[in-house]
């Protein structure tokens, strides 16, 4: 993530954490350039076998919850379309192995 951050910040607001819809998310990039570069989204979880089969259930959740929690709604503020705006859902195993 910290490489994301340092090869677009001349290009991307870089923030996390903030209130968007309903509760805060985990990371959005919005574009400065908002003809040239879509916005994009991303939210992490850790795969909970309750939950999910696998990892890929768990990338489906956090996408599920962009959705859900209309995770959206400032880079719409902001002008950015949905057509525009890329969305990440990222799993994670807490397994040691």
């Amino acid at each position: 993530m910290l490489g994301i951050a340092a090869s677009t910040r001349n290009r991307f607001v870089i923030t996390s954490n903030r209130e968007s819809g309903k509760g805060r998310y985990d990371i959005v990039l919005e574009p400065l350039d908002k003809t040239r570069d879509n916005g994009i989204i991303i939210e992490f979880k850790i795969f909970d076998p309750e939950k999910e089969e696998n990892l890929e259930g768990t990338c489906q959740r956090a996408l599920n919850q962009i959705e859900e929690k209309k995770r959206d709604v400032e880079l719409k503020k902001h002008g950015i379309p949905d057509e525009r705006i890329t969305r990440f859902g990222i799993g994670e195993s807490s397994v040691q192995q």
